[in-house]
């Protein structure tokens, strides 16, 4: 279920349930790191993340990489005909990094129909980087529209609306310590 946490965070009283515990969360971020780590030795590697739902993932990740890594961050926007990542994709703020001839990693919190990550590697990829794979907090599969090659997978999700660890509600619960569900009451 989860470990007791060290100091209690609001927030935590909403949650109907703990999906993944903070001591789960640590470890696989830490397997994830090593085997970027080993795979990325001797390479130029960037870390490429999309604001905002990826920061706490991303921070945890690099301080799990032992080998020296850069760091960017692109923000989009999504609108359209609904409120799912059915609309277009706009890019708010573009990478600062220069990735040609680099060996790109896509960073993502969570992937689910794979339209918007699509649109953006493929964005990444005429940009002439060295390679480019992709490395994901939570892979939920139940609405994947594309097929999308993950490098390095933290955890698959059932189709379940979560928050905590970055993921947000309304903007809130990014903070949790851990990956829960809402109190129905909450939504």
């Amino acid at each position: 279920m989860g470990q007791p946490l060290a100091t209690p965070h609001q927030g935590m009283e909403d949650l109907a349930r703990i999906i993944i515990g903070e001591e789960e969360l640590r470890q696989r971020v830490r397997e994830l790191g090593a085997a970027i780590s080993r795979d990325y030795a001797g390479k130029d590697l960037l870390l490429v993340g999309v604001l905002r739902g990826v920061i706490i993932f991303i921070a945890d990740l690099l301080r799990a990489i032992t080998i020296p890594v850069s760091v960017d961050l692109i923000g989009i926007s999504s609108y359209g005909p609904s409120v799912k990542t059915h609309g277009v994709v706009r890019l708010t703020k573009d990478l600062e990094e220069p990735i040609e001839g680099r060996h790109v990693l896509f960073v993502e919190d969570v992937i689910d129909t794979g339209l918007t990550l699509s649109y953006l590697l493929r964005t990444l990829r005429a940009r002439g980087p060295a390679s480019l794979r992709v490395c994901v907090l939570l892979d939920k599969r139940a609405h994947r529209l594309i097929d999308i090659d993950i490098a390095y997978r933290g955890f698959v999700l059932a189709d379940e609306y979560v928050v905590g660890y970055g993921l947000d509600h309304r903007q809130r619960y990014r903070n949790l310590p851990v990956i829960g569900i809402l109190k129905p009451d909450k939504y």
